[in-house]
């Protein structure tokens, strides 16, 4: 049998690198427009201007689309596309998978390999029930010290080829830079091995496990800042996204929003 590359506790301490690092690009809040380019940027970051329209990011979206990557789709749509970053399976997942299919939604879930090793059943669910399950590499280190492609083609491979083993099919080509990390050159490798790389626009602080927000104010940071056209990071680890996420989606919906898949969103872009 092989030898699994995460147990639970180390899960945890990946977590904890996985939620400063992300912290740190959250309250990136400065005022200033973005860039042109992204040759020497390290970790995204975002700029909310104006409650209820897209946030600025630190490489723009006609930066980010000449290497097949996105962070937010059309201003003029109130269209939400649903993306779940899963780095341990906490128990959360099948009431989040609930809550998606009672509202008709379809979602992202990117996963590493702990997921996919310990929770092959959850990822053989999304699959059944419409979802995408996209890369977010075997091991979750920091992609934009990675600078050769065997290296960086390696973690890819090895999510491919555990989710081949699980589900029979190939994985959608949709990639998602462990912590926000990233370069110019991971972006050109990853859309030289076919895949899309997907940011976000509005993420909120939900996986610190021993330390989660109350419901209410998960709802102040979520449904102020949704926009037209949001790509929406959220974690399965949260036990409070576990228990809003009927009510969220219903929220979203009563203010005008529809759910839309990364395959509507990148063929937009097309």
């Amino acid at each position: 049998m092989r030898k699994r590359i995460f147990q639970r506790p180390a899960a945890f301490v990946l977590l904890g690198v996985m939620a400063i690092t992300l912290c740190a690009s959250l309250l990136l809040q400065r005022e200033e427009p973005a860039v042109a380019s992204a040759a020497e940027i390290t970790n995204w970051g975002l700029s909310f201007q104006k409650e209820g329209e897209a946030p600025v990011g630190n490489a723009s979206a006609e930066y980010l689309k000449q290497f097949d990557s996105y962070y937010v789709g059309d201003a003029n749509q109130k269209t939400i596309y649903l993306t779940f970053d899963c780095g341990f399976e906490n128990g959360n997942t099948a009431a989040i998978l609930d809550a998606l299919k009672k509202h008709d939604a379809k979602a992202c879930f990117f996963v590493v390999g702990n997921y996919l090793e310990t929770a092959p059943d959850l990822v053989q669910r999304m699959v059944e029930e419409g979802h995408l399950v996209g890369n977010h590499t075997y091991h979750h280190p920091d992609m934009s010290k990675i600078g050769d492609m065997a290296s960086f083609q390696q973690e890819i491979g090895a999510v491919e080829e555990k989710f081949r083993q699980i589900t029979g099919q190939d994985m959608p080509k949709y990639y998602r830079p462990p912590q926000g990390k990233f370069n110019e050159s991971n972006l050109k490798m990853a859309q030289e091995l076919g895949y899309q790389t997907i940011f976000w626009s509005l993420a909120y602080v939900d996986w610190y496990t021993d330390k989660q927000p109350t419901q209410e104010e998960a709802y102040q940071k979520l449904l102020p800042r949704i926009h037209p056209g949001a790509i929406v990071l959220l974690h399965v680890t949260s036990q409070t996204n576990g228990e809003i996420m009927d009510e969220l989606l219903t929220k979203w919906e009563e203010q005008g929003y529809t759910f839309g898949t990364l395959d509507q969103l990148t063929a937009q872009g097309n």
